[in-house]
């Protein structure tokens, strides 16, 4: 099965190319992004396969949704990867588990997935305050959260911290996510320019993060198509790699592997100076 209910035909598992990478970087000893990216799938009920497992699949088995996540341990907090790799593993979890009853209600609805996607992100920093808290407050927990959920024509985007997600099409390149940091709310409020702000030592201080002082989730809605090309990164490729030098590889893609692994590498040329997480997925229209 491969249409939505009265509506236009939903890709299958040959029709999608998506892929993602990490690495370290030039400078911290230890890794703190976390990442996922493949599919929910009926098999057995609902579940969430990677991309690499993806790919062995056949167009029998009912591909429901797109799904990825990357989340990006807070850099100077302690155990920011503990804090990253829950978040993955509890997202993962919550979707997985309401996305049937939520796709069912959506039609009458449509504001079904926004609630589910926020609420599952408070859970989620609430656990990790709760693990602060059993622990005496020894140890800090905070991660930020870029999540997709592509259903077809749709998608929905969750947003917390400072990682980002951009969709490339028609040739051009758009940054759907808002930076919750406090350099973008100085901007946004007229105290600072992009270029004073970016330059600032408030351009890594986040507003919102998962598992921090405050978090404020964030759903928007997107409308994609055949060939969209979404991308979502930690902040470490963007230190370093221009949106000008992003839609200049993915203009010129041939896999999303290809465009992932060459981004890394770009980041790493221009210092590596954070761990550096790239997931990048396309839908490739039939024949």
């Amino acid at each position: 099965m491969n249409t939505t209910p009265g509506g236009p035909l939903r890709p299958r598992f040959s029709h999608i190319d998506a892929w993602g990478t990490t690495h370290t970087g030039h400078v911290r000893k230890d890794n703190q992004d976390h990442y996922f990216v493949g599919a929910l799938a009926r098999i057995d009920g609902v579940q969430a396969v990677p991309a690499d497992v993806e790919t062995g699949l056949g167009d029998d088995v009912e591909r429901l949704a797109s799904l990825a996540i990357v989340a990006d341990g807070v850099g100077g907090v302690s155990d920011g990867g503990e804090a990253s790799r829950v978040a993955v593993r509890e997202l993962l979890a919550a979707v997985t588990r309401f996305f049937e009853a939520g796709a069912k209600a959506e039609p009458n609805d449509p504001e079904i997935f926004s609630r589910l996607l926020q609420e599952a992100a408070l859970s989620c920093h609430e656990s990790l305050l709760q693990r602060v808290r059993d622990e005496g407050g020894r140890r800090r927990f905070a991660t930020t959260l870029t999540l997709f959920l592509g259903l077809w024509p749709h998608a929905y985007l969750l947003q917390v911290g400072d990682s980002r997600c951009y969709i490339f099409r028609d040739g051009e390149l758009t940054q759907l996510t808002r930076d919750q940091t406090i350099a973008q709310d100085l901007i946004d409020s007229g105290v600072m320019t992009r270029t004073v702000a970016e330059r600032s030592r408030w351009s890594n201080v986040l507003s919102s993060s998962i598992g921090g002082g405050q978090t404020a989730p964030g759903v928007t809605r997107v409308v994609r198509d055949w060939g969209t090309v979404v991308l979502l990164c930690s902040d470490g490729l963007t230190k370093h790699v221009s949106d000008d030098r992003i839609r200049e590889h993915l203009a010129a893609m041939t896999s999303s592997r290809q465009v992932a692994e060459q981004l890394v590498a770009d980041a790493l040329e221009g210092g590596g100076t954070d761990n550096i997480t790239v997931v990048i997925g396309r839908t490739l229209a039939p024949r």
